[in-house]
């Protein structure tokens, strides 16, 4: 098992763009002295609490303050970009990163984002575009020959070479690309389906784990479909986390600081008007205005000394059949920084040890 890092960016409203993007940086630079993988970064645009509406910003800044870990957005809203121009924009990232990039991609979910730019995200025409951008930029990055894509959403062309020297010649440094990555969340899954399909990154957000545990499912269907065999070791699962030296202190600083704060000024009220509490719940019979936030905390969460954070992840990798990469939720604690360094430090030196005998390549353990 590896470790990484989730970001949506997470700020209280009260934050100052500019001193949030610093935080975000902070952490960056500790994943990286700490040995973490990669981390993803999110990208929305009318979300106080999620307030960074261009993840290759932080992204490539990232990138110059560390040496290892992989950067990437986690992801892109394909909607809201023209794929010409973000083909050409993520080559060039992957040519500054010197090959660190990782190329997440999304849909985006959020009402007030559709609502910004148009979407009818209703219908279901922001995953429409998603598939649809993806498959131009990746015919941009991999087609020699010129060509004219007419699409749904967009009409695309990869011109001849004019006047003898224009012509298009940007490309990623990886090859065919960097490594793409597709974060899902509901039952049956689309986005997953896809990533199984193409051979894509499978990230499942931080939900209850007897629910994550359908979403293997959903990345077989979609490997079946192109005669795939898709490897848990590549499958990601994103989880509040927090270490601390006890339980007592470790329950303190996350039901009952900025995890607890965040999640019940915006992340519980957004799945409520979403309908998606059930996607929290440990059993169907759990009452919508039961998932609180210490309910949470206590089924969904990984919080607790480091013994305790050992036994729990283990029990959730035992549960949804294995998996690769334990990504941990980013959340603001500049407040507290050298406890979040703590936690960070504590799970990957203490915990992650521990977990070694995991194989995700094996399936459900015997």
């Amino acid at each position: 098992m590896e470790l990484g890092y989730f970001a949506m960016p997470s700020h209280p409203p009260e934050c100052g763009l500019k001193e949030g993007h610093d935080w975000d940086l902070q952490v960056l630079r500790w994943l990286d002295e700490l040995g973490y993988q990669e981390c993803w970064i999110g990208e929305h645009h009318t979300a106080p609490w999620e307030p960074h509406p261009a993840p290759d910003l932080l992204v490539v800044e990232g990138l110059r303050q560390t040496k290892n870990i992989r950067l990437g957005p986690g992801g892109f809203l394909l909607p809201y970009h023209h794929p010409a121009e973000l083909a050409n924009r993520v080559a060039m990232l992957d040519h500054l990163s010197g090959g660190r990039l990782n190329f997440g991609v999304a849909a985006s979910g959020l009402p007030s984002d559709w609502a910004m730019f148009n979407v009818d995200g209703m219908s279901g025409q922001n995953r429409e575009m998603t598939r649809e951008a993806l498959e131009i930029i990746l015919k941009l990055w991999s087609d020699p020959a010129p060509f004219t894509y007419t699409g749904k959403y967009w009409t695309v062309t990869k011109p001849d070479t004019m006047f003898d020297f224009l012509k298009t010649h940007l490309k990623p440094v990886q090859a065919p690309h960097p490594p793409i990555g597709v974060a899902g969340l509901s039952k049956n899954s689309d986005t997953l389906k896809l990533a199984g399909e193409r051979g894509f990154i499978p990230m499942s957000l931080n939900l209850n784990p007897a629910y994550v545990g359908s979403h293997w499912d959903s990345v077989e269907q979609g490997a079946a479909k192109t005669g795939r065999k898709p490897s848990r070791r590549d499958w990601r699962l994103v989880r509040e986390v927090f270490v601390a030296d006890t339980d007592e202190e470790a329950w303190k600083l996350s039901a009952g600081d900025m995890m607890g704060r965040m999640m019940s000024e915006y992340f519980l009220p957004l799945l409520g008007h979403f309908g998606f509490k059930d996607y929290l719940k440990a059993t169907p019979d759990v009452a919508d205005s039961d998932v609180t936030v210490e309910y949470c905390a206590r089924n969904n969460w990984v919080v607790g000394s480091p013994k305790t954070v050992t036994e729990k992840i283990e029990q959730i990798w035992h549960e949804v059949g294995g998996f690769g990469v334990l990504l941990v939720f980013g959340f603001d604690y500049m407040h507290k920084s050298q406890a979040w360094h703590h936690s960070l430090s504590l799970l990957k030196n203490e915990v992650l040890p521990r977990l070694k005998h995991l194989d995700a390549g094996l399936g459900k353990a015997a």
